[in-house]
């Protein structure tokens, strides 16, 4: 039985306007309008919308998960099983990240000692999720420079850059409610654009680009909005209110 677009929405937990941006790229078209506009879901697209949600939770961008479910030589069953081994890599990490929370607690009780090594078992960050969405956007060259200006500095400047980048979160959280365009926000935005440039290369025009990703980008949305809701957005429209002021 074919769903209206707000079931689909419910059923999968994602919302309408992402329904609908999948529709206009191509990415999850439904097999029906009717003559009152409504978008219809098939079987067929509840199926592909699975697989949409299997790639994304995998890291894959949009433009990487159509091509791949418009191949000819996609199979289905396939990918499932590729599902299935690498989310059973990532239980496997998140267990032992779990552990070492619980055994973390233990040491800062006194009741057992860690060694260094063991402090960091579970953690893997050689993979980014963001990494090649960035490479579509702005280039491998763009990627490759500012990974590798982050990688030739010591490990106590990139903890010290890590605390840095909260910091200016949590500060830019505690303001939001002020207007963007406000001197107090241009300011703690222009801090942003110096810390993005330590670390990368970007123009005002970027920096206002990747503003938007903030906002386009579910991803980005819901780690920025952990220090305090909206806050994605408003930034969006900071750092195009600074990229405007500073071309």
């Amino acid at each position: 039985m074919a769903m209206k677009v707000k079931e689909v929405s419910e059923l999968a937990s994602i919302s309408v306007r992402t329904l609908h941006h999948y529709d206009e790229i191509g990415l999850l078209v439904p097999d029906e309008v009717t003559d009152a506009g409504y978008r219809m879901y098939s079987d067929a697209n509840l199926e592909r919308l699975q697989q949409i949600l299997f790639f994304k939770e995998l890291g894959f961008s949009l433009k990487e998960i159509k091509n791949i479910l418009d191949d000819p030589a996609f199979d289905a069953e396939e990918a499932l099983h590729m599902h299935k081994l690498i989310l059973l890599e990532k239980r496997q990490r998140l267990d032992q990240m779990i552990t070492t929370i619980d055994k973390t607690v233990l040491h800062l009780r006194g009741e057992i000692e860690m060694t260094p090594k063991e402090q960091f078992q579970g953690f893997d960050f050689s993979q980014n999720p963001y990494e090649q969405e960035a490479r579509e956007r702005w280039g491998d060259n763009a990627v490759n420079e500012a990974n590798q200006k982050l990688n030739d500095q010591p490990a106590d400047k990139q903890k010290e850059l890590s605390n840095q980048m909260n910091d200016i979160f949590r500060r830019l959280a505690a303001i939001r409610h002020t207007a963007p365009e406000s001197a107090e926000v241009q300011g703690e935005i222009k801090q942003w654009y110096i810390y993005l440039n330590e670390i990368g290369n970007y123009s005002p025009e970027a920096f206002k680009g990747l503003g938007q990703m903030y906002v386009d980008d579910e991803r980005f949305t819901k780690n920025i909005d952990q220090f305090g809701e909206g806050l994605a957005q408003f930034m969006c429209h900071a750092m195009a209110v600074f990229a405007d002021q500073n071309q």
